[in-house]
């Protein structure tokens, strides 16, 4: 019977909770809600429960409405909330009591509070701010073995007077630093900071806050804030000791980590070979740092490689500037071709020679190509004359005729080839 009225009794208390919602109940907004800057883009949001609000042993929420500069809702149970957000353009919240279950929703009034705009003229304020953070290697201290350096930019505001001079700070965390190295324009105008030591963590997800405001003689200069995600301006160095050696055909490529405080898991790659022979471009993605490649072994390579931090250690980020291009392999003929050559010139020579020989030989030359027949020459009267005058007898003469005959036209036929 005990177990029994036990039962029973748990679910009328159940079926009252169910219930409870349903019944009329005035729910009464939060009394003594403020904004409080706390620091560089930084609000505290703070209420307090309506001190006439009927409990009724239920467990009362509070929804907080961002209303400017960028629209925002959450739910909450407790009665303050900090907020990171830009506030040059001001800021205005509400925030109401709640309650809610499964089967109802009950909602009170809204209160709102509001953080007005710095006061400056329009067009005055920095525009086009951009930042980027690096990070280098500290030999000198064991508990902070890299450090981040900071770089922003920026331009002077379209309306703002020849005088302007602007000023930058930045905050990470709890941590707040004024700039003091500045780079100037020609009307030594500040334009650019560069901070070669910050306060902020290399592998840290919090928002980097970047405020510049300015004076000058002639008017109020407006204050400009601006918020970085430091995924998305962190410049990743490049890998170190890249090497590369050609064995045969088979190009091996080897790279360490680039200095940072991420661990060598934590980083992708991007290999770049480029055949310098014939232009051909080959770039490949990968999660190791080491690469094999078949190549051609008569070319010439440069070599390149880049890096930034994977998905599964922070959110997609930037990539790192390609290495400095280290050059494998020779593009020149190898001793074997040298030779080769030598031998096919030296073959077609000899050739040419026999071929020259054997003509020669032959009197090839004369057969395919005939003489041209000499004009009419008073030589062979020159050599008759004088020996028919020195002949005595018609035998004699005839002899001798004749062969100066031969003898001229042999000579005759020399001094044609």
């Amino acid at each position: 019977m005990a177990p029994i009225l036990l039962i029973l009794l748990g679910a009328t208390e159940i079926l009252q909770a169910d219930l409870l919602p349903d019944e009329k109940i005035a729910l009464l907004p939060p009394v003594n809600f403020t904004i409080k800057v706390t620091g560089l883009a930084q609000v505290l949001l703070h209420w307090e429960p309506n001190p006439d609000q009927e409990q009724r042993n239920v467990n009362l929420e509070y929804q907080v409405k961002i209303n400017a500069p960028k629209e925002d809702d959450y739910e909450t149970r407790i009665t303050e909330s900090n907020c990171v957000t830009i506030l040059h353009q001001g800021f205005s919240a509400s925030v109401r009591t709640i309650l809610q279950n499964d089967h109802s929703f009950l909602a009170s009034s809204w209160v709102s509070a509001e953080v007005q705009a710095p006061p400056g003229s329009p067009g005055t304020s920095a525009v086009n701010l951009t930042c980027t953070t690096n990070t280098t290697a500290d030999n000198y201290s064991h508990l902070r073995p890299y450090q981040v350096s900071l770089h922003c930019t920026w331009l002077v505001g379209t309306d703002a007077p020849e005088d302007t001079q602007y000023f930058l700070y930045y905050r990470y965390g709890s941590w707040t630093e004024e700039c003091k190295e500045y780079s100037k324009d020609i009307l030594e105008r500040n334009i650019a900071c560069w901070f070669p030591r910050t306060f902020i963590h290399s592998r840290g997800r919090d928002w980097l806050v970047v405020l510049v405001n300015g004076s000058s003689k002639h008017t109020a200069i407006k204050p400009f804030d601006q918020l970085f995600a430091l995924h998305t301006i962190d410049q990743i160095n490049p890998p170190l000791n890249v090497t590369a050696e050609i064995e045969g055909t088979r190009l091996s490529i080897q790279w360490e980590k680039p200095v940072s405080a991420f661990p060598s898991h934590c980083f992708d790659y991007e290999v770049k070979i480029h055949n310098t022979r014939n232009g051909y471009l080959q770039i490949e993605k990968m999660m190791t740092n080491a690469f094999i490649s078949i190549i051609d072994d008569l070319s010439k390579y440069d070599i390149q490689v880049r890096a930034a931090v994977s998905s599964m250690c922070r959110e997609a980020g930037l990539w790192s500037e390609w290495s400095q291009p280290i050059y494998v392999g020779n593009d020149e003929q190898k001793p074997l071709t040298k030779w080769f050559l030598f031998v096919l010139m030296a073959t077609i020579c000899l050739i040419l020679l026999i071929l020259s020989l054997i003509c020669r030989i032959c009197h090839l030359w004369t057969k395919l190509f005939p003489p041209i027949p000499a004009p009419k020459s008073n030589i062979k009267d020159f050599f008759v004359t004088p020996n028919y005058e020195k002949a005595g007898s018609t035998e004699t003469e005839t002899e001798v005729i004749s062969y100066i005959e031969k003898l001229g036209v042999e000579t005759l036929e020399d001094s044609v080839f």
